[in-house]
């Protein structure tokens, strides 16, 4: 097992330096750092001047490396849009990323698991109709469109909860909504099929012999081999939602790393931008990471050399 942590962990690094690379050719090529410090209306005297001052005349590898040493010692830069440091945008949008991916990932956890047992229980029946078609539904309907919906619905005709900002916890509640709603067809299918595979196993129907039906069967056998595959899941859905906020943030003008990234992308904050996608990429290869092991520890058939 710690020989494969090993090998997962040194995997994840190399993605993430080669996504940080990538991102920091494609930021340094697509704009000119200099002049998107000084602003447009910048002389080129000034863009020369900030070029020098900041050290942007020197080989773009040579400033990567530089950025990426500053890194391993815990120093992110300097932000040119907001003029603070990279580390305390980040310690400071964080919070509420984390709580808006927590929050969604229990409304996926709420509707999709009981709609998915729901669907076993009832296989071919109205029930389970209903249930699929909600998840078609749900995997069809862009988060914006639905985020928007929402807002009109519980914030202008029977405004009930704040449409923008992330002071309260009911800030929270239709932005996790929307965000749990786009993991919900994947999270149901997959405790459906789980369940109707389970259901059809010899030991559950010794437990049918000996008088468990509906849910009790559900809970106190099938439901813990049927989930397996759902812990993974919902452990890579988590990466998802931590690194994949951006439009619910907006659309929410909530305060988080997602929106953070947008405004740094159109104030043509390179360090910022920069650093925000290495983030995102260790975070999402790390939860991939989670998931497998998570399978392994729940399964007993799976061995980890």
């Amino acid at each position: 097992m710690f020989r494969y942590i090993v090998q997962r962990g040194a995997l994840a690094l190399a993605v993430a330096l080669v996504v940080s690379f990538a991102t920091f050719m494609l930021l340094n090529f697509a704009t000119d750092p200099a002049s998107a410090i000084a602003g447009e209306d910048a002389t080129p005297e000034v863009v020369e001047r900030i070029r020098l001052a900041y050290g942007l005349d020197r080989p773009v590898l040579v400033r990567y490396f530089d950025w990426l040493g500053g890194v391993a010692q815990g120093d992110f830069g300097e932000s040119y849009y907001w003029n603070k440091a990279v580390s305390q945008l980040v310690l400071e949008r964080a919070p509420v990323t984390i709580a808006l991916a927590l929050s969604s990932l229990l409304v996926t956890i709420l509707i999709a698991i009981p709609l998915g047992a729901v669907a076993a229980l009832n296989p071919n029946s109205w029930a389970d109709r209903f249930a699929l078609t909600f998840a078609v539904s749900a995997q069809a309907m862009p988060n914006f469109w639905l985020g928007l919906l929402l807002i009109i619905l519980f914030g202008v005709m029977v405004p009930i909860l704040p449409i923008s900002g992330d002071s309260t916890w009911q800030h929270f509640v239709l932005p996790a909504l929307v965000l749990g709603a786009s993991s919900v067809p994947a999270v149901m299918r997959l405790t459906r099929t789980g369940l109707i595979e389970v259901m059809e196993s010899d030991y559950i129907r010794t437990a049918r012999s000996k008088g468990y039906r509906g849910f009790a069967l559900l809970r106190r056998h099938a439901m813990r081999n049927a989930l397996l595959p759902v812990v993974s899941v919902l452990a890579v859905q988590l990466g998802n939602k931590l690194g994949g906020s951006v439009i619910i943030e907006t659309v929410f003008a909530i305060n988080g790393l997602g929106r953070l990234a947008l405004q740094s992308i159109l104030g043509s904050d390179i360090p910022t931008v920069q650093m925000l996608i290495f983030i995102f990429a260790i975070t999402f290869v790390v939860m991939n990471l989670l998931a497998d092991l998570l399978n392994a520890a729940l399964d007993p058939r799976i061995r980890i050399g």
